[in-house]
């Protein structure tokens, strides 16, 4: 089972890299295109907002089949029980993000991404504690397993900053919607997608160095 398990999680890391392309490339292009309509340019952010799912789904995916991992390679205490445990909070958790997305535009929906993004910040913290061994150091986890932790976090870290500075970009992208488009405007939200696109590149930097310590398991 484990075999298997391994090769989900491999599934997983390029479908995360591949939403992640294609959500980089067409956000690119909605701004860009000044030449369009802003209609034509906000259903292209529209769709941009939808292929997001599937990076919020890999990052769930990933969580629930790492921990799932460890617990099968004896690496965490638990065993069978914290694999289930996993495998059924995984489900939930992504019939949560679903929800949230349908419902994002209600003001149950901003709070409830409120509280999606702070159960990022648990996760976050608990890779940090885990890469250092504040939690676990007791265990037998591999070093090299250990970075990766590390290099998860960072993922998490950096996409909780892309999501921040979406927040920055629709407000600006709202005015332009209502009060009309300016070259101000268009300059603004291309400012706003340059930083983003940065945290992008950076959130492929994290994922590389956890597909290379995968594969090689330096130390």
């Amino acid at each position: 089972m484990i075999h298997w398990l391994l090769v989900a999680h491999i599934i997983v890391v390029g479908y995360w890299l591949g939403s992640e392309l294609v959500i980089n490339s067409s956000f690119r292009f909605a701004t860009r295109d000044v030449a369009s309509p802003l209609e034509a340019r906000d259903r292209m952010l529209q769709h941009v907002m939808n292929t997001d799912q599937h990076v919020r789904f890999a990052l769930v995916l990933q969580a629930s089949l790492g921990t799932i991992l460890l617990a099968a390679y004896g690496w965490v205490p638990g065993g069978q029980t914290l694999m289930i445990v996993a495998a059924v909070l995984g489900v939930f958790w992504l019939g949560f993000v679903e929800y949230i997305h349908r419902v994002r535009h209600s003001a149950v929906g901003a709070r409830l991404a409120a509280l999606d993004r702070g159960s990022r910040y648990v996760l976050m913290g608990v890779l940090l504690l885990m890469s250092i061994g504040v939690i676990g150091g007791d265990w037998p986890i591999p070093l090299w397993l250990r970075f990766k932790f590390a290099a998860f976090a960072g993922v998490i870290a950096t996409g909780v900053l892309v999501r921040l500075q979406l927040i920055r970009f629709f407000r600006v992208w709202g005015e332009m919607k209502t009060d009309g488009v300016t070259d101000a405007r268009n300059a603004r939200v291309s400012t706003l997608e340059n930083q983003a696109s940065f945290l992008i590149v950076m959130i492929w930097v994290f994922i590389a160095i956890i597909v290379a310590l995968s594969l090689f398991k330096p130390v």
